[in-house]
């Protein structure tokens, strides 16, 4: 194996301002990312190591050149041609993380088709409204999918069921089809940039999912989530914690990191425990790692002495704004590194982030990404006052970013409210300090307001986390007919620990002194979990609907 970038390699982004000034992504006309980025890739150096899959516990699965991935792709797009998807149907695709994801992504991609990925907890209920709102004609998915995919009723237009590993009587094997079909030339119809090539489901935080159509462009867009956020380069070894069927998985995993010439790891992880993931890391040689808040908050708590982090070089996380003090927690345990925040959503990729060539502010989201004018705009356009909260929005009077969607499949409403004043209203809130650093506050309908005030609970949640005895928190508005809303907080405590009134006051007073006494949680309730999308973000809208059902009083 080739020596790995080591932690003194220089950062991607040398100069902030002058990448931010000249960088323009190009993307031609005709454009497929499985031609234009994996078959260029396998031309100019077929044996480059491009995935390497493993187990839940690290064992090597597969390691796939880019060759290996090239010939996958042409074979998975011949073997659907055959059964007669083409160029404009939509394919659902519910996979685990096996080489399986990758060669029926990529075929599909290949031929022009529009991929739908699925979280592989989808119900037989999710399942029917994917595939029923969306209209897809092909469904890929495993033994236990396919039992809730048929557990789903009837789903008119459903022409073709792809099972892997196995599956009942009306399902074809997707091995048996990659043979019969083999490799050669595939009767690809060309795709324009502007193609439609993938449609996410948003993770339903406040809503039914909508669906997230992203052209063809897109596989281009995420260069600049691997080049400048991931900060990767030829030789690395990147793994993203991700489900195939979020849209995090195409962040860390799906054309971007190969562009620049990275190796993908994808792992089969079960319920994470500190010690596996810190392992796995340690026994695969990741270089850049990715990981939502969630599971930095469980890895600090781990013994970083068992491993040998030392290929380590580059961390980043997204999902929510990651809490000042486990960054500081995970700088002392892995020797310095730090934890570069990013944001961005389904509908873009990442367009605002932290780098190595810029100071870390912790809680802060960073600085917009190359070739994205985010800022911070009211709801008639004005851009916002420095310390003042506004909506997170994409100014598109200039060139239209590479990677942000089309629209809203079937809902003209919820576009038309997206992009208007010559914006992309990002749905979040946030502040932008004097230096243009941007700050965090929450979804639209997250923030609380409280006798006048405008609360964002991550800052009362990074609070919370920062005493010893709290592994996690929530907080969300309450109301209240006095001060509209009061400050709610539900904890997860660490281990060892007990909830009782003395302890409730204790992270009360914590809170108030390390905040505003008007920014302090009236109510604390102890819980044992916190209801979470597919995509690991905390459905604050079901806690606050609890709260209203009076199932914590």
């Amino acid at each position: 194996m080739s020596a790995l970038p080591g932690r003194d390699a220089e950062p991607r982004i040398k100069d902030y301002d002058a990448e931010s000034a000249s960088f323009r992504l190009e993307v031609p006309e005709t454009f497929n990312p499985v031609l234009d980025i994996v078959e260029s890739w396998a031309t100019e150096a077929p044996d480059g190591l491009a995935l390497v899959s493993l187990d839940g516990e690290g064992g090597v699965v597969a390691e796939q050149s880019v060759a290996d991935l090239a010939r996958e792709s042409r074979r998975a797009a011949r073997a659907l041609s055959d059964a007669g998807i083409g160029k404009g149907d939509r394919v659902f695709i519910m996979l685990p993380r096996v080489p399986a994801w990758y060669t029926a992504m990529l075929g599909a991609i290949r031929l022009g088709a529009v991929v739908m990925p699925g979280p592989n907890m989808l119900t037989p209920r999710d399942i029917d409204y994917r595939i029923g709102a969306s209209g897809a004609v092909a469904a890929i998915t495993d033994a236990s999918g396919a039992e809730r995919l048929d557990a789903a009723g009837e789903l008119d237009g459903l022409r073709l069921k792809i099972a892997w590993g196995g599956a009942d009587e009306g399902w074809e094997d997707i091995d048996a089809m990659l043979d019969a079909a083999g490799d050669g030339e595939t009767p690809t119809e060309p795709t324009k940039a502007t193609d439609p090539m993938i449609v996410f489901f948003t993770s339903g935080t406040v809503s039914y999912p909508k669906m997230v159509q992203q052209p063809c462009s897109y596989g281009m867009g995420h260069t600049t989530t691997a080049r400048f956020w991931h900060d990767l380069r030829q030789g690395d070894r990147h793994w993203t914690v991700s489900d195939t069927g979020w849209a995090k998985a195409a962040w860390g995993g799906l054309f971007g990191q190969w562009h620049e010439r990275a190796t993908v790891v994808q792992v089969a992880l079960g319920k994470p425990d500190a010690d596996t993931v810190l392992g796995i890391v340690a026994g695969a040689d990741i270089t850049s790692f990715c990981a939502p808040p969630t599971l930095y908050r469980l890895l600090v708590q781990g013994d970083f002495s068992k491993h040998d982090l030392s290929s380590l070089r580059h961390c980043t996380s997204a999902g929510e704004p990651l809490n000042p003090e486990v960054i500081r927690a995970w700088s002392d345990g892995t020797g310095g590194l730090t934890v570069y925040d990013g944001y961005g959503q389904s509908e873009t990729v990442a367009m605002v982030a932290n780098y190595r060539c810029l100071p870390v502010r912790p809680g802060s989201m960073g600085k917009p990404v190359p070739g994205w004018d985010v800022d911070v705009f009211d709801e008639e356009g004005v851009r916002c006052e420095d310390d003042t909260v506004g909506n997170i929005a994409v100014r598109l009077d200039g060139a239209r970013p590479v990677g942000l969607f089309d629209e809203y499949v079937g809902d003209d409403a919820a576009t038309a409210r997206s992009f208007r004043n010559g914006l992309y209203y990002s749905g979040d809130k946030a502040w932008r300090d004097g230096d243009g650093y941007l700050w965090f506050e929450g979804r639209d309908d997250d923030v609380i307001t409280s006798a006048a005030y405008r609360i964002g609970p991550f800052e009362v949640e990074s609070a919370l986390v920062e005493h010893e005895a709290v592994m996690e928190a929530a907080v969300v508005g309450k109301d209240d007919p006095e001060r509209t809303q009061i400050v709610c907080a539900f904890v997860i405590l660490a281990a060892g620990q007990k909830g009782s009134p003395k302890l409730a006051k204790e992270l009360q007073d914590f809170a108030k002194n390390l905040t505003a006494p008007y920014k302090y949680p009236r109510e604390i309730h102890f819980v044992d979990e916190l209801p979470k999308t597919i995509s690991g973000k905390i459905r604050r809208s079901e806690l606050r609907d609890d709260l209203r059902a009076g199932k914590f009083d």
